[in-house]
């Protein structure tokens, strides 16, 4: 009788379904057109592109079209087909695409800072164009009128920007760590709240209406959960890159997050788990497991005739340890912590195999991303690199 044979189970990954090639420079943001086998994508080589999907399988400009100078930041409406392009000399220049994407008509251009564009968003149902720049300013402008009804001086340079359409708040994060809440109106703004958790730059945010939850990414290899909705101030971080964080999506019918990172990293995050804030660091003159000094305490080292220690913390409980005390390394992924880090040895000790689990699974894009973008309908991921190659990939065996 022969033996039954029980194939291995096939890790679950990205499915990589096209690269497209051929740009002068690096590809700062891209987007995937819903509905259509198409891409649109504004490069650092100045040009606005349109790639409709050939019989041949391969991508192919309808659309070629070279601005004065690069092309740093865009976003695209669906729905009215419009593209706003943010552009190095802090202009905005919005173009019209024709129905069968083959046209692109100038529409209307706004100047809108003095220092190159950094992100833009166009709102449809405020009929608002919002903007950030590195003149460390955020404006926004009337589409309909091209008039700029407002602006907000910021402390540092803007790199991160999201907007809530039922409460008019827009969250903007900027080169010094900070994200700004501002409850916008016709031609005013007001300062709801500032908060501060990274110790990095912004380098991307991501609203979830549904939950009411703000994701951001920091230079600091770190991702914040803000839960803005529930009005108690939780924070969870999330580690899982090697490198800073470039992109965010949240997909809500799975409650998962897909992060991007300079690392190459695409992390799956599952946050349909209760995960744990992060403890706050103590502060102790002496290890707070077998006292001994550590190296500042002077006078301890002297009455007790012992050589100071160099401290450290544990992730876990956030005490103030010496390296004897704390000589473990583990995982604490309900806390966010996916790689191993130091843990004294009792936390270590009380450490479960079920919590140790890993929340997240982690794929490699083989190329240092700088721009991701999430088409939930039909769960493809887009990533552009250094590389100056765009990547389009099926995420439907991961997200799910």
């Amino acid at each position: 009788m022969a033996a039954e044979i029980h194939p291995r189970p096939q890790t679950r990954k990205p499915v990589l379904l096209s690269k497209i090639e051929g740009f002068q420079d690096v590809v700062n943001t891209a987007v995937i057109i819903p509905k259509e086998d198409g891409v649109i994508s504004v490069s650092q080589d100045r040009t606005i592109r349109v790639w409709l999907k050939r019989d041949s399988g391969q991508y192919w400009p309808s659309v070629y079209h070279t601005m004065p100078v690069a092309c740093s930041c865009m976003s695209f409406n669906p729905e009215t087909r419009r593209i706003s392009v943010g552009l190095e000399n802090g202009s905005v220049s919005e173009f019209v695409l024709s129905e069968d994407y083959n046209q692109m008509t100038p529409a209307r251009t706004y100047q809108a800072h003095q220092g190159g564009v950094t992100v833009v968003l166009f709102v449809l149902e405020m009929e608002w164009v919002l903007s950030t720049g590195q003149d460390k300013s955020f404006t926004w402008h009337c589409s309909e009128s091209g008039q700029q009804l407002g602006t907000y001086r910021t402390t540092a340079w803007v790199s991160g920007l999201q907007f809530d359409v039922e409460t008019r708040h827009a969250f903007v994060g900027d080169h010094s760590g900070q994200v700004t809440i501002l409850k916008l109106e016709q031609d005013n703004c007001s300062l709801v709240t500032t908060f501060k958790g990274h110790t990095g730059n912004v380098t991307a945010l991501c609203w979830d209406p549904v939950q009411r939850v703000l994701f951001s990414g920091s230079s600091d290899h770190s991702i914040i959960m803000w839960d803005i909705g529930g009005r108690k101030g939780t924070a969870i971080e999330l580690q899982g890159h090697n490198d800073k964080v470039q992109g965010l999506c949240y997909a809500p019918h799975t409650r998962q997050l897909i992060s991007c990172g300079s690392d190459g990293g695409i992390v799956i995050w599952n946050m349909d788990v209760t995960r744990q804030e992060t403890p706050e660091w103590l502060d102790s003159d002496s290890c707070q497991k077998c006292e001994q000094p550590f190296f500042w305490n002077f006078k301890q080292m002297w009455d007790s005739k012992k050589i100071g220690l160099r401290q450290h913390h544990c992730r876990k409980c956030g005490q103030a340890v010496c390296g004897k005390c704390s000589s473990k390394r583990s995982t604490i992924p309900l806390m966010g912590f996916e790689f191993e880090v130091r843990v004294c040895d009792s936390c270590y000790d009380s450490i479960t195999d079920e919590e140790r689990a890993p929340t997240a699974t982690f794929h490699d894009s083989k190329h240092s991303i700088v721009h991701m973008q999430y088409e939930p309908t039909r769960g493809w991921l887009l990533t552009s690199g250094t590389d100056k190659i765009i990547k389009l990939w099926d995420m439907t065996p991961v997200v799910s």
